[in-house]
């Protein structure tokens, strides 16, 4: 079992930079598609981005392509999501979540087909 936990997320001006951890136990950490995702109250929970257990693939949301970078360290078991040039428009709740297969190729941004869920980290920018 993998039990992925979250950090690094706090208060940042706009424009500026936060990175986010996603550290985990477990064998299958290192096999294992790891995604974030992002959720303010109300709202259904976004994808934001996900990369493929070698680090080869990545995939990101339009709203955050050329501006967060998403990388991992399997020597360490961690996953990070490099946020710049931030906006108040990515105030949520990041979390970050495991998978070892998907339904499609097109599935990645699927909440539902993660297996492993943290508990999340709040990022707030101000304006």
């Amino acid at each position: 079992q993998v039990q992925p936990v979250e950090s690094g997320g706090g208060l940042v001006q706009a424009g500026g930079s936060l990175r986010l951890s996603c550290a985990a136990s477990g064998r299958t950490f290192s096999a294992s598609t790891v995604g974030w995702f992002r959720q303010v109250p109300g709202k259904e929970r976004d994808f934001v981005a996900a990369i493929t257990w070698s680090g080869s693939v990545t995939h990101y949301a339009d709203s955050v392509k050329g501006r967060f970078t998403i990388s991992r360290d399997n020597a360490k078991n961690t996953v990070y999501l490099q946020m710049n040039s931030l906006k108040p428009e990515d105030t949520a709740n990041y979390y970050c979540a495991t998978a070892t297969a998907f339904s499609t190729t097109q599935s990645v941004g699927i909440p539902g087909e993660y297996d492993y869920w943290g508990q999340g980290t709040q990022v707030t920018v101000s304006s």
